[in-house]
């Protein structure tokens, strides 16, 4: 029972220590003119103070540390104490590479490159994929593929969550749910280590988007969706993708469904259309959204649920909940998207008042 008190406390800490220190914190970009300016592609129409991710990095490593210090961890098992450090000096590093961006402006080469340094020492420490794990398939040791693999995927699930930043409130509530899917699935699994460094990242998080959610007085700016990226990427690694399941290999892939997919499919078409991957444009899933006449909030919602439904999976598989919990999501979004549609219609064929006339017009208004 001491272990969830612990966890309780690792939580409670992180989101009180960034409800407290982002106000500070977008005091000081807006004292350095730090700001994230409009432009065509964005959708907030005022410069908006960045360097949200030095109060969500903070956070996260002072509630951990913090406890650490005063000799609570001492009760959780050596060895995940040993973990959950290692994986917070990567978040350290990634964070300094993000910042360095925001204060900057690094090219995306030389961002990579460093990106690839950090994931490539990782993997000499054991943060690593070194096997696949697939059903009806028996697992796959990776041997020498396991480095550019485990670079592949760190560096890219960090530049997903990183793409994901385009809308109030989008990334940190996506990476939330990942986070809080993968404190539930470590709790049920017994791996103190990823629960632990999960419920410390989930407080972080959820106190950050207070003042992130729409309409936001701050962004997480690169430092914040490099450090966010790596915990989650790593976490998978050293949570379950070591669980000893036929579906091992495939809960990483669930928990950030939406924010890969979303990154391949920009990176697809940017090659169809004979463009650099790394450049910049609308043609993100949250951007698709408001084309097709979603409002801001609305966007960002059904990329909550779409999270959560993919998320949900990792539990069903391993048989923690019934499949119908998954139907049930599906058919809540469903029906939201519907009685959206509905709405829509009625708008665009309904009448306009005019004085005393009703006029009627239609979806070509």
């Amino acid at each position: 029972m001491t272990i969830y008190w612990i966890y309780s406390a690792v939580f409670i800490l992180s989101m009180s220590l960034v409800l407290t220190t982002t106000p500070f914190v977008r005091h000081l970009a807006l004292t350095f003119n730090r700001l994230d300016a409009p432009s065509a592609r964005k959708v907030h129409q005022q410069p908006v103070a960045r360097l949200g991710g030095v109060a969500i990095f903070g956070a996260t490593l002072a509630s951990v540390v913090g406890l650490w210090s005063v000799g609570a961890l001492s009760l959780l098992p050596q060895e995940s104490l040993g973990t959950s450090l290692l994986l917070l000096w990567g978040g350290v590093g990634f964070f300094l590479v993000g910042f360095a961006d925001d204060l900057l402006d690094l090219s995306a080469f030389s961002r990579l490159g460093m990106q690839s340094a950090i994931s490539g020492g990782l993997w000499c420490y054991g943060v690593r994929i070194e096997s696949l794990a697939l059903p009806g398939f028996s697992p796959v040791d990776l041997g020498w593929l396991s480095l550019p693999i485990t670079v592949l995927w760190l560096a890219g699930v960090v530049n997903a969550i990183n793409w994901m930043d385009g809308l109030d409130g989008l990334a940190s509530g996506i990476s939330a749910i990942a986070a809080a899917v993968l404190f539930g699935l470590s709790v049920a699994a017994h791996q103190p280590e990823t629960a632990l460094l999960g419920v410390a990242l989930l407080g972080s998080l959820i106190g950050f988007l207070y003042y992130n959610y729409s309409p936001a007085s701050i962004f997480m700016g690169d430092g914040g969706s490099y450090f966010i990226g790596f915990m989650l990427a790593s976490l998978c690694l050293v949570g379950p993708q070591r669980l000893d399941s036929s579906v091992a290999t495939l809960l990483p892939l669930a928990i950030l469904a939406v924010p890969l997919g979303d990154m391949v499919c920009v990176i697809v078409a940017r090659l169809y259309h004979q463009q650099s991957p790394f450049s910049a444009d609308n043609r993100h899933f949250h951007h698709r959204l408001l084309q097709w006449g979603l409002s801001h909030k609305s966007a960002v919602w059904v990329m909550y649920a779409l999270t959560l439904m993919t998320s949900s999976l990792t539990f069903v598989w391993l048989g923690f909940v019934s499949g119908w919990f998954v139907v049930g999501e599906l058919l809540l979004l469903l029906s939201g998207l519907t009685g959206w549609l509905l709405r829509t219609a009625f708008l665009m064929s309904g009448p306009d008042v005019v004085g005393d006339k009703v006029i009627w017009f239609s979806g070509n208004r």
